[in-house]
């Protein structure tokens, strides 16, 4: 963007120590939106006072920031909500500039090899078995536990890249796998898991819930693609002393699963001065309510 006089005159006042004096002129240089960006950058580069440094670090963040609200809005009231997309907005959070085609390119490599192994004569289980073994073998995707020490694995970019990520990240690589092949896997609502589900039919989010309408077949752990049947899931409810509802098997909505990864996303940012992000990705959580 080509510095006006107003741009500079904004600029000039960036140093103020009034408080009240940087959030207005802040709020103005807001409004311009990311074609700011560069001018911004530019700035820091010629600038040499650390204090000021960190005032238009924070700025770039606001406006970058304040773009991603727009796109998770429109996102949240897109038909489709691709999962895969909806873990990509969620990872610009931490890289602004992360290039969607970084992603779906090698999620695309993986499921054009699945899909020749695939058949119309596969049973369900074999069907997942052919993807276990592209997904951890062929790809080599590992998992780990949640841990919010290791933040970079809640970020879907990190994940294809260093192939290792914790059941959440894990799960959307698996469950978006599953929709471009037309399979009818969902994470479901198991409480203190993530944990996928193929049921026996497509689950239409668009109509009410009723139980009746599906049945899970069996049950993927995605960290690292292991097998669970339905008795396995009710020993585990016995043994964290939790009722097994109805609720706990419904599928979960993509807005439903971003807004999940969000959420844990936040615990990652414990350190006070880092707390501005943790609210930050809290109310972006709360836009897909």
């Amino acid at each position: 963007m080509n510095e006006t006089r107003e741009i500079n005159a904004l600029f000039h006042l960036l140093d103020d120590p009034d408080q009240e004096v940087f959030d207005t002129v802040a709020n103005k240089i807001l409004l311009f939106g990311k074609e700011i960006i560069p001018n911004l950058e530019h700035l820091w580069e010629n600038t040499f006072d650390e204090s000021i440094q960190e005032r238009i670090e924070l700025l770039i963040h606001r406006v970058h920031y304040q773009d991603l609200q727009e796109a998770m809005r429109i996102w949240a009231t897109t038909g489709t909500q691709e999962l895969l997309q909806g873990a990509i907005l969620a990872a610009r959070y931490q890289y602004p500039d992360l290039a969607a085609a970084q992603v779906n390119t090698e999620v695309e490599r993986i499921k054009r090899n699945i899909w020749l192994e695939l058949n119309n004569y596969l049973t369900p289980l074999e069907q997942i078995n052919v993807l276990n073994s592209m997904i951890y073998n062929y790809f080599g995707l590992k998992g780990e536990e949640v841990s919010y020490n290791r933040k970079n694995q809640f970020f879907i970019n990190q994940v294809i890249e260093a192939k290792k990520g914790n059941p959440i990240t894990n799960g959307i690589i698996y469950q978006a796998l599953c929709s471009m092949l037309d399979l009818p896997v969902y994470a479901v609502n198991i409480p203190r898991q993530f944990i996928l589900a193929y049921f026996d039919t497509f689950y239409d989010f668009t109509e009410p819930a009723d139980p009746g309408d599906y049945r899970i077949l069996f049950f993927i752990d995605p960290i690292q693609g292991q097998i669970y049947t339905q008795q396995d899931v009710e020993t585990y409810f016995k043994r964290v002393n939790v009722p097994a509802l109805p609720a706990y098997y419904k599928p979960q909505s993509n807005a439903r699963i971003i807004q999940f990864l969000l959420e844990e996303m936040s615990k990652c940012f414990r350190d006070e001065k880092e707390f501005y992000k943790k609210d930050e990705l809290i109310n972006l959580s709360q836009i897909l309510e």
